[in-house]
């Protein structure tokens, strides 16, 4: 249990939802209702969840592979927000507040996850935490577990509270801006885009 609650305050610390999650989250909610933000947030959460994994049961194998690609996947991850950003600037379509395809609602958590897991560089950050709260590789699997549930949890809450305050200022705002909110959230996943390919290539 303590392991847990580690990992929620864990996840509680590093998982604020900033950046193009956060954007797509925001975006998602206005646009399509509760459940299609908390996808999207979830999606995240599964990814942070699988960098603690690696980190938290040192799995270097996979770790060594993302961080020594991390460039590659870098410019993949931001040519996909690119690429969500500008979808978003040329849609013309109104809200559709009913109930969605759920083969649409489902593309949200994926499209949310390739994003989170694009970011190798998580795994250090995770490993700097657990080194923080003293928490090892050998701890055993159980509270292994137990420490990455917390992480998703932690994370999750986060996500939720994102999207539970979106709705709220979506139902007193209803319909109003619709092409407005969409253009200005294109623009951010764009401007996140650039900054993550820009990044990466001064990096190299």
């Amino acid at each position: 249990m303590n392991n847990l609650l580690l990992g929620i305050a864990i996840g509680l610390l590093f998982g604020l939802p900033v950046g193009a999650v956060g954007a797509m989250t925001v975006q998602r909610t206005w646009n399509h209702g509760i459940r299609a933000g908390l996808l999207t947030g979830l999606g995240s959460s599964v990814a942070d969840c699988f960098y603690a994994a690696v980190g938290v049961f040192g799995l270097t194998l996979i770790s060594d592979f993302l961080l020594k690609y991390q460039v590659i996947i870098h410019v993949l991850g931001g040519g996909f927000i690119l690429f969500m950003g500008s979808r978003l600037l040329m849609n013309k379509e109104e809200a559709v507040f009913q109930k969605e395809d759920a083969a649409k609602i489902w593309k949200m958590f994926v499209s949310s996850f390739a994003v989170g897991i694009t970011n190798p560089a998580a795994i250090l950050t995770f490993l700097f935490a657990f080194s923080y709260f003293g928490i090892s590789a050998q701890s055993g699997p159980f509270q292994g577990i137990m420490l990455v549930s917390g992480v998703l949890i932690g994370t999750y809450l986060w996500w939720g509270a994102l999207t539970a305050a979106t709705g709220i200022i979506r139902k007193k705002a209803g319909k109003f801006g619709f092409r407005c909110m969409n253009r200005i959230f294109g623009m951010v996943l764009c401007l996140f885009g650039a900054i993550v390919l820009v990044r990466t290539f001064l990096q190299k």
